[in-house]
């Protein structure tokens, strides 16, 4: 036991079994899903400043920007230090940052409260390259799919249960209810998650963040793994969310919040269906898969281009882009915890950097192309972007295949 060690027992040998995937998969899922809270309730909070709905997308992004300096700054540790502990501390200061969100208030306080909640809510990004430590390679792909799917679910929950909550409580209801879950989250990772010790030495917390710079150096393939999810996941997804939360309260709609979480229910298909999509990993399938994933991305943004008054197709075309988004996003971390067995935690905090850095330019960008011309504008841009990504994939599928043999898949 390490000295001063409180949660337990050490175990030399873990083994990585559905059921923890399961608990690695809510726990993850609560954690991301406390960047999405608000992405419902714009207009309300917004109108309850007295500022313009507009304007809302700036939440988010401080939201974003927040978590990414988080994830440099404390995920690169789950590769030295003792993950339990590093994930009730973040956990515990998620909570209380939740609580201030609760009570902001005016915009400016508010916003730094997100940025707050941002900066320590990353323990999902803790937990999920510890599944992959655990987890054997001929099965680590469907580990990664369940675990991504339960962070998937997150998203899509918090975003429902926000909308509902809201409409019978006020936005500032689902803070409170928010930081209650997960301060019981964070009880029950304290009692049931295994001490799993680091083998790994860290010299300096300097050398640590330099040595996340330094994957690009040794992993000649990750530019090229990243492109893919900060286009589509960063750039196209939040400027699809950000940006439909406007559409739908406004006309022809006119939702309420509830409504409107009701409708991100649509994304419950990439949950459902990403519990596989590792497979296609493990199988041997991803260069293809991803480039088809890519292709419905592009089709379905230029589908919500041409029918936008239809709420059916809005539904439709939402959880057909969903699935596509979870399995750009499934296939590209399993290949990226594939690249090392030491450094997935810095390996992993560079892929979600990246697609956070993305993410708070979709959600700011939705803003600005919303006001120069709404959704006709945003889902051209939507259109653009996947088809860079398309032209990113033609160009990258030769260096995966190569790696992919490299690696015995």
């Amino acid at each position: 036991m390490e000295n001063g060690n409180i949660y337990g027992n050490e175990k030399k040998s873990v083994v990585m079994t559905t059921a923890l995937a399961s608990l690695f998969a809510i726990a993850g899922g609560l954690a991301i899903g406390n960047l999405y809270w608000a992405q419902p309730l714009l207009a309300q909070i917004m109108t309850g400043f007295g500022l313009p709905v507009s304007n809302g997308g700036l939440l988010v992004t401080a939201t974003q920007i927040g978590y990414a300096i988080g994830i440099l700054c404390i995920v690169p540790l789950g590769d030295f230090v003792q993950r339990k502990k590093l994930i009730t501390i973040v956990m515990s200061l998620s909570v209380l940052a939740l609580f201030t969100c609760a009570v902001s208030p005016s915009f400016v306080i508010l916003s730094l409260s997100l940025f707050s909640m941002g900066l320590v809510t990353v323990s999902g990004q803790i937990i999920l390259p510890l599944a992959g430590d655990l987890s054997k390679p001929s099965d680590r792909g469907r580990i990664v799919g369940i675990v991504s799917s339960g962070i998937t679910t997150g998203i899509l929950f918090s975003r429902f249960a926000s909308g509902i909550l809201a409409g019978l409580w006020g936005w500032r209801a689902v803070y409170i209810i928010a930081a209650v879950l997960n301060l019981i989250m964070a009880l029950i990772i304290i009692y049931v998650l295994p001490v799993i010790p680091s083998s790994n030495k860290m010299t300096s917390y300097k050398g640590l963040i330099v040595s996340v710079f330094t994957t690009f150096k040794r992993h000649k393939v990750l530019p090229k793994i990243l492109l893919h999810t900060g286009l589509i996941f960063g750039l196209v997804f939040n400027l699809f969310w950000t940006s439909l939360t406007f559409l739908l309260s406004g006309d022809p709609f006119n939702y309420n919040t509830f409504q409107i979480g009701l409708v991100s229910l649509s994304g419950l298909a990439a949950a459902v269906f990403g519990v596989g999509l590792g497979k296609l990993q493990d199988n041997g399938l991803s260069v293809p898969a991803l480039g088809i994933f890519v292709l419905i991305s592009l089709v379905t943004m230029i589908f919500g281009y041409m029918v936008s008054d239809s709420i059916v197709a809005v539904i439709i075309i939402a959880a057909v882009f969903s699935i596509a988004v979870q399995g750009i996003s499934v296939l590209s971390q399993a290949r990226l915890f594939a690249l090392s067995n030491e450094e997935r935690s810095r390996l992993n905090t560079v892929f979600v950097v990246n697609n956070f850095i993305f993410s708070a330019i979709g959600s700011a960008l939705a803003s600005l192309l919303w006001s120069w011309g709404g959704w006709s504008c945003v889902m051209l841009g939507r259109i653009m972007i996947s088809f860079i990504a398309l032209v990113v994939w033609i160009l990258s599928k030769s260096s995966f295949i190569e790696m992919d043999e490299t690696i015995g898949i």
